[in-house]
């Protein structure tokens, strides 16, 4: 993992694809990050694809911080204990294993059983981007029949973290979990956002009683709840940064807090990103900052120049953070 003794500092990571071309990865190494990260297919959650994949991304100069898989990361029968559950929950930990194996550290997941949601698209500064209306939000229908409980929902985490805890710690392998998005305390579509304040972070730690499960910090997550929900973003960054629990940071601005937001670019949101990359520069975080989403550029441009511009965005917060 320490290339370019990049480890005792906050690291730059940018996605790529699962089947990242030697021209990807070289993009990656172009624009200076020093980690990149994925999310894979089923059939490339095995050892020797991950082994593969890790080698070429070494190759090209780079750290393989993590990799997720959406079939077993966001499972409504997980998370809501449908049926199937049991064989998802295996899937995971095969998956686990294999990544211990692999020397890939940390996975991600969610427990948001309808994924993330969205109103229709907004557009900020000429850009197309995502919405949240959390009015229009909660009118829709049930995703699965009837009303769930957070009560439910709690049980089914701790199902969930007594079968894969021990898997994670056996492999070494961490466990970064996203809050929902976006973190309100309504029901959307008949269901509770479990991780929808610190409260409930704090919760989540404490069932699991493992240092195997940490947090994806998404700070857009953070900034859409707001007063209401998460809280100060800064002061969430030092409280779960001082217990270890952050393993990387989706880095995010947004219009304003719920009920209502559009996803910005990060130099025109309500929140000064320079005070959120100073705060986890003087917090002593030495994992991964990486661009969440972006507010999609035109034509040929939306390809290349989102990732760009935001990587050199947040490369110059960096510096100008640890001066």
């Amino acid at each position: 993992m320490n290339l370019d003794n990049t480890e005792n500092r906050l690291k730059i990571s940018l996605a790529i694809s699962p089947d990242a071309t030697p021209e990807e990865l070289l993009f990656a190494q172009q624009l200076g990050v020093d980690c990149v990260y994925t999310w894979v297919r089923d059939d490339q959650r095995n050892l020797a694809y991950l082994k593969d994949l890790r080698q070429r991304v070494e190759d090209q100069g780079l750290i393989l911080w993590n990799v997720g898989n959406i079939s077993v990361a966001k499972s409504d029968k997980i998370h809501l204990a449908l049926p199937g559950r049991d064989q998802v929950i295996a899937d995971f930990q095969a998956f686990v294993e294999a990544l211990g194996e692999a020397g890939i550290p940390i996975t991600t997941f969610t427990w948001e059983p309808t994924q993330v949601w969205s109103s229709e698209p907004g557009e900020i500064r000429g850009a197309r981007t995502r919405r949240v209306d959390l009015e229009e939000m909660v009118r829709r229908p049930y995703t699965h029949g009837r009303v769930y409980t957070e009560d439910e929902l709690w049980d089914n985490f701790a199902y969930f973290m007594e079968r894969i805890i021990p898997v994670a710690e056996g492999a070494g392998v961490r466990l970064a979990l996203h809050p929902c998005d976006p973190p309100t305390d309504a029901l959307l579509g008949g269901i509770p956002c479990l991780i929808h304040n610190a409260a409930t972070y704090r919760k989540a730690f404490a069932i699991a009683n493992s240092p195997a499960l940490g947090m994806e910090f998404c700070v857009g997550c953070w900034l859409e709840g707001g007063d209401q929900g998460f809280g100060n973003v800064l002061d969430g960054i030092r409280e779960f940064q001082a217990e270890g629990r952050i393993l990387l940071v989706h880095f995010r601005n947004v219009s304003s807090p719920l009920p209502y937001f559009l996803e910005t670019f990060l130099d025109n949101g309500y929140m000064d990103m320079y005070e959120v990359m100073k705060t986890l520069v003087d917090s002593g975080y030495t994992n991964t900052v990486t661009l969440d989403h972006t507010p999609q550029f035109v034509g040929d441009y939306a390809k290349g120049a989102g990732p760009g511009y935001a990587v050199g965005y947040m490369k110059a917060l960096l510096r100008c953070a640890q001066r």
